[in-house]
């Protein structure tokens, strides 16, 4: 395993029309961490996500995964290294069955017959899901939770050492987004988690990172920023509900005191 498994220096990018979209981002992400990455909509995110395995190719600056430079000669090998969940799972979800959707990933590794079965039958029993009882169910008929978990199947089975999710609760109800929680905390890869939720990221990460505008400006412990509501609304940002003043109330706890971030 990698000390450092991600190393992004003077990342900056810009898209055909002229937006700036990335300027100047430096971050590293240390091996096992979990990371939140918050920013309202047009702060980047979905831009940084898409240069973590190569989707964008960085204009300006460096990026390194694992020991490869983000180069195209070095793609398929950073592929394998980091699994790139995206925010809808129907985006990702594409052969008729359960079965046949997480093991086209490592066939395409080159990875065959008992060996295959094995990959895609621990991928499938790490999110929850049997195989006997969905390996043969089509991707169409499940709900929402059960095709984000078959999504995450699918990129486990490649074996990254990074996990990089898009929004992981969108569009889970309450049940659900409490399994994925649970199931997002037992997973040992080092995880980089974009989301709006910030009391999932709260709940998950000890680390977030702030983009404002295609700017890093915040990147410290997820505890000082979640309860310093001043800097959250001025990047648009909402305070999580767990810390915010009527939850308290209702909930009978004191609202605690607003720490200022570094």
């Amino acid at each position: 395993m990698h000390h450092n498994p991600i190393f992004i220096e003077n990342l900056s990018y810009v898209y055909p029309d002229g937006l700036q979209a990335l300027a100047q981002i430096s971050l590293q992400i240390k091996a096992t961490e979990r990371v939140a990455l918050v920013g309202a909509n047009g702060s980047g995110k979905s831009t940084l996500l898409q240069h973590f395995n190569g989707i964008l190719l960085p204009q300006n600056g460096e990026i390194v995964v694992g020991e490869y430079r983000m180069a195209p000669q070095n793609l398929q090998a950073i592929r394998n290294f980091v699994g790139l969940v995206f925010q809808n799972p129907d985006d990702q979800l594409f052969m008729p069955t359960v079965l046949e959707d997480i093991a086209f990933g490592p066939m395409n590794q080159g990875i065959v017959g008992d060996r295959l079965a094995l990959v895609c039958h621990r991928a499938m029993h790490s999110v929850g899901l049997d195989p006997d009882a969905f390996g043969d169910r089509s991707t169409n008929n499940l709900s929402g939770g059960e095709k984000k978990r078959v999504a995450i199947a699918g990129v486990l089975a490649m074996q990254p050492e990074v996990l990089v999710f898009d929004e992981p609760s969108a569009q889970l109800d309450p049940r659900s987004r409490r399994q994925l929680i649970n199931l997002l905390r037992s997973l040992p890869q080092t995880q980089l988690i974009a989301t709006h939720d910030l009391d999932l990221a709260l709940e998950l990460c000890d680390r977030a990172l702030v983009l404002s505008e295609g700017r890093l400006v915040y990147d410290g412990p997820s505890a000082d920023l979640f309860y310093d509501a001043a800097f959250l609304e001025s990047h648009a940002l909402e305070m999580p509900l767990s810390h915010s003043r009527p939850y308290c109330q209702l909930n009978h706890r004191p609202a605690l005191q607003v720490l200022r971030s570094r």
